[in-house]
């Protein structure tokens, strides 16, 4: 059965609220535990996107004459199972099957006003939850342990996360919806703030969407934890890959006890809720670097390559000491066929034989003995 098949099934249970279970799943692209999260192609979501253009050669603008995408129908409850499961090297992860999990854990994706339900399996030994950021829920949905809401060890339990549209009151007040770029994390292994499972791997993207968003060809997810990347340090942090003038999607979050920066190298985006311009009077600034600190997330839309070309990219932390110590990663654009451009072998090769376990030595004794001197 070809991806694009499993997809279109999936979406169809999906859409009617019913469970995603192993059968649906099989067939789409899933990696060992520990690896690289989960997802399905996303190329038949796209057959309904809006038409596009680009501005400045670099970001992507929604043009007024763009169609809907396809989606479920409008406040739909969809159902869940999510596995949580010990990984090895004293690691955890959530993922849609118990051989599935993964750091991050899968993308879970909603449109405003759909509400989500989720069976969470702890299949460890640990007390541990799940909890999200940017939608709606009750307290028994928490996650958190303060208000009993979490999961004993071997323990099956439900959250429920709603979402809403943006609304408007009395005095032209305007309450926002629930669209954005969110994430979801534990909140109860080691400590009453999940300290431990936010270490270990216990996290993952969340996007509630908007009607009418445009959707990606690739969707990557970026978790700066303390001074790794998705609990991984260069050059073992995952290379995404995507072929030139693909529409590539980064999910960015951040985790830990640091305030980091990221970085893209050669694309740009509007700092707003996607990431791309509504037209040319969008006033929304553009960007090619952000702040990620611990508990924030965003997202953002690129093309990949557009007016560069195909190549070896880097994403990395822009604190330079925690670029020098593995914070970095590369972004493989491959010509719009799927071949490797001239160079960019090269310049992986030349990435995976970087020093970058001496510079965290150097790094760690530079701290420890209070700098070089002057």
């Amino acid at each position: 059965m070809n991806d694009d098949n499993v997809v279109g099934r999936a979406l169809r249970r999906w859409g009617r609220g019913m469970t995603l279970n192993r059968d649906d799943l099989a067939g789409g692209r899933t990696a060992e535990g520990g690896g690289e999260p989960q997802q399905l192609r996303r190329r038949s979501l796209l057959a309904a996107a809006g038409v596009l253009g680009v501005t400045g050669g670099a970001v992507a603008v929604a043009t007024t004459t763009r169609s809907e995408p396809a989606q479920a129908a409008e406040g739909v409850t969809k159902r869940i199972t999510i596995y949580a499961v010990a990984l090895p090297g004293n690691q955890f992860g959530y993922g849609l099957t118990p051989d599935t999990a993964t750091i991050p854990g899968p993308v879970l994706e909603m449109y405003e006003g759909d509400t989500l339900e989720i069976t969470l399996v702890n299949t460890t030994n640990q007390r541990l939850s799940i909890h999200p950021h940017g939608v709606d829920y009750s307290t028994d949905s928490d996650g958190a342990p303060f208000n009993n809401s979490f999961n004993a060890p071997g323990e099956t339990r439900k959250y429920v996360w709603r979402s809403h549209e943006m609304t408007a009151t009395s005095g032209r007040r305007f309450l926002p919806g629930s669209a954005g770029y969110w994430h979801y994390h534990d909140h109860a292994m080691g400590t009453d703030h999940g300290t431990a499972g936010l270490i270990k791997g216990l996290y993952g993207a969340l996007i509630v969407r908007r009607r009418g968003d445009i959707l990606p060809d690739k969707q990557f997810t970026v978790v700066f934890n303390d001074l790794q990347i998705n609990n991984k340090v260069a050059p073992n942090t995952p290379m995404f890959e995507a072929n030139l003038g693909q529409r590539v999607e980064w999910l960015a979050i951040g985790h830990g006890n640091f305030f980091h920066t990221f970085h893209l190298h050669a694309h740009r985006w509007a700092d707003n809720r996607t990431g791309y311009l509504e037209g040319p009077s969008d006033p929304s600034p553009v960007v090619d670097n952000k702040d990620l600190n611990p508990g924030n997330s965003f997202g953002f839309q690129v093309l990949a390559g557009d007016s560069v070309g195909p190549g070896a990219w880097m994403y990395h932390c822009h604190v330079q000491s925690h670029s020098d110590t593995g914070m970095a990663g590369i972004f493989l654009v491959r010509n719009a066929d799927g071949t490797m451009p001239p160079g960019a072998q090269e310049a992986i090769d030349r990435f995976n034989g970087h020093q970058h376990a001496a510079a965290a030595k150097a790094s760690a004794q530079t701290h420890v003995h209070g700098g070089t001197g002057s």
